[in-house]
């Protein structure tokens, strides 16, 4: 790696290091709807991991050793980013610290979102969505090329206790967690939440384009 490829994963790993005596060793993340990860990413592919080092990443604000985590990938398709494979994806090395660890026997394919920074350099931490490609239902993989942009302009708002409600029309509630008591529930696994067009959202199930007028719920 070059000196500015290094100088870029230090400071990648100066942010995930900062201040780790205080997160009680443990990474903590808020839930994350399917396509609000979408939404929120740089980049969206799905890709094979095929291989996995530890890289040297200078040293952090107190001069301890960093290091990181550098995943070969083998990329199968792009959902969003920019017009480029990518062949490796960098990781803090402990999960305390937010890093990811994934199998590299370049057996299983992943849906894998993360962060791409000036140089390029595609970044991963726990607090992405990533999953089995296999795990994924047929609608989220559908959804990645057909509905789940056209609701980026919209919220999705987690539900976690009942009586839950939205705050204005451009808002989709998510109710796993209440109906399922799981995150990663029927309506994570086969909805999104669609802008319709007078600019109010609504939550959409199915993969075929929605109607011009459509319910809030509405089977495939």
């Amino acid at each position: 790696m070059t000196w500015t490829m290094n100088s870029c994963l230090a400071t990648l790993a100066v942010l995930f290091l900062w201040r780790v005596e205080e997160m009680a060793e443990a990474c903590s993340c808020s839930p994350t709807h399917p396509q609000q990860a979408f939404c929120n990413s740089d980049v969206v592919i799905r890709a094979k991991v095929v291989g996995g080092q530890e890289v040297d990443a200078g040293n952090d604000i107190y001069g301890n050793p960093i290091k990181l985590v550098k995943y070969d990938i083998k990329q199968i398709k792009m959902f969003k980013g920019p017009s480029k494979d990518f062949d490796a994806i960098y990781t803090a090395s402990s999960s305390a610290v937010c890093g990811v660890t994934l199998e590299t026997d370049g057996k299983k394919e992943y849906l894998i979102t993360g962060k791409m920074e000036t140089d390029g350099t595609l970044y991963v931490t726990l607090c992405n969505f990533i999953e089995p490609w296999e795990a994924m239902s047929d609608t989220q993989k559908k959804n990645l090329v057909q509905r789940y942009e056209t609701g980026c302009d919209c919220k999705i708002t987690r539900c976690i206790s009942i009586p839950c409600m939205i705050s204005g029309p451009a808002e989709c509630l998510w109710i796993d967690w209440v109906i399922d008591k799981k995150v990663n529930g029927e309506q994570a696994k086969h909805y999104a939440c669609i802008k319709r067009s007078d600019d109010s959202c609504a939550s959409y199930r199915g993969s075929e384009p929605p109607k011009k007028e459509f319910l809030d719920i509405e089977d495939p």
